[in-house]
């Protein structure tokens, strides 16, 4: 930990004092995006809140893998080079690791895991003041204590709902550093999110370290969506990503009855091999998660799906890998994230025999792309000759840009004026690698 970095000493916004300029630096999943929000709210009161030049950076980091703490670490190494006199403080999932002494992290000033994000503004005071180092573990707050202001894209904006997992896969750390399960309440989730919807933002995502254990005494996911729809205001809600287990009947009833219900479903596989899944430690098997994408089309015929796939596992030898290969041609999805396996200190799978080298890793990792770019491309390709809805998000070099409901990057051109924000009607033209391409239906525009 560096200890010769001089603290600043700015105010906190009283008349005639500068306040102290503070930067955030976001890495990793949708919840981490959601709890930069949330600091930036609770720091707007008595920071100036900056891209660069700021007097302390916020790292808000992710320890899911080791590439993920490497990118932090040199995220850490360019700000000393551009901002020799900044402080840094690391905060997030890998902030948690370090204090929990499962990960070092010695190239920053201050360590302050999850439990102090909505404490924040008192962290950053006590660095301003000199402190350095490893702030103890603190308790995780109530989720209901945790609102957020949104982004300023003033389009898709995060709303966290759950936090924490009761699962054990044998590779991953977040019952370690996010807890057990706990929701937030309807009745608070409800609030912020009308709050969010008169800020401006048309669509709203919700989101959660496992969506799929979303439970409260008002109800479950199905009965919170249900709530958030009869808010005036919204024009599309979106899940962000909800294990196999959370894909309910109930759930997609609720996504048929409503078209503001973005029908894109966002599901991790890790492997298309049972043997694997079971090393995993994951609740499901090869078919299980086969008989789930049959229930979505069947229920959803024009859902998409995304997934996150892990390569390279302890014991996956070639059978396996091409069983997965098997799984992302026939499912056909919309995204896929890989990742090849990293093992994680204090994770069983650290310690698993049957270990994958590096470059089968890395070969695998780019042959399932190679399967998958295909199947997207012929996903894409169906859509043309269709019309979608585009919710418009930003405009250059003469074309609008935005994303289907199902979650496809779509450009169009259109012969007047629109605004960002709008939901417009799409005629698809082309498609490519890039996406889907059209021209606006300028007799219909809603939003």
């Amino acid at each position: 930990m560096r200890q010769s970095v001089a603290s600043h000493g700015p105010g906190n916004g009283a008349a005639g004092v500068t306040r102290p300029r503070v930067a955030i630096l976001t890495f990793g999943c949708r919840v981490n995006q959601y709890e930069t929000e949330l600091m930036r709210t609770h720091l707007a009161e008595t920071c100036e809140l900056v891209d660069h030049a700021a007097d302390v950076y916020i790292l808000n980091g992710c320890s899911v893998t080791g590439l993920a703490e490497k990118k932090a670490r040199q995220a850490v190494h360019r700000l000393r080079a551009s901002s020799p006199n900044a402080v840094v403080l690391v905060t997030g999932c890998l902030a948690e690791s370090v204090a929990r002494g499962m990960s070092t992290f010695d190239v920053a000033d201050a360590v302050a895991g999850n439990g102090w994000k909505t404490r924040i503004s008192e962290v950053v005071a006590q660095i301003l003041a000199g402190r350095r180092g490893i702030f103890p573990v603190a308790p995780l707050p109530p989720l209901d204590d945790e609102t957020s202001a949104g982004s300023s894209s003033r389009i898709r904006v995060y709303l966290k709902v759950q936090d924490g997992c009761s699962g054990a896969c044998t590779y991953c750390r977040a019952v370690q550093l996010r807890g057990t399960p706990r929701a937030k309440s309807v009745r608070a989730a409800v609030a912020e999110a009308r709050r969010l919807i008169g800020a401006g933002f048309p669509e709203v995502v919700l989101t959660g370290v496992n969506l799929a254990e979303y439970s409260t005494p008002e109800g479950g996911l199905p009965e919170l969506v249900q709530r958030l729809l009869a808010l005036p205001g919204l024009v599309r809600l979106r899940l962000a990503s909800i294990n196999v287990t959370g894909v309910t009947d109930a759930l997609l009833d609720a996504f048929a009855g409503d078209a503001r219900l973005c029908p894109h479903f966002h599901v991790p596989l890790q492997s298309g091999d049972d043997a694997v899944l079971r090393a995993m430690r994951r609740p499901y098997t090869a078919a299980d998660y086969r008989g789930m994408v049959a229930r979505i089309r069947n229920r959803l015929p024009h859902a998409t799906l995304g997934a996150d796939v892990i390569v390279g596992f302890p014991g996956e030898d070639e059978a396996a890998f091409a069983a997965t290969c098997r799984m992302i041609e026939d499912v056909g999805f919309a995204n896929l994230h890989v990742f090849r396996f990293s093992p994680r200190p204090g994770t069983e799978a650290a310690d698993l025999t049957g270990a994958v080298p590096e470059s089968t890793k890395r070969d695998r990792a780019l042959r399932l792309a190679s399967v998958w770019r295909p199947s997207r491309q012929r996903l894409l390709d169906a859509h043309v000759g269709k019309t979608e809805d585009v919710l418009t998000e930003t405009q250059r070099e003469g074309q609008f840009h935005g994303h289907t409901a199902g979650y496809l990057e779509a450009a169009f051109t259109s012969e007047e004026p629109v605004s960002v924000g709008v939901l417009c009607r799409v005629r698809i033209t082309s498609a490519s690698e890039d996406g889907l391409e059209g021209v606006h239906d300028r007799a219909h525009c809603a939003g």
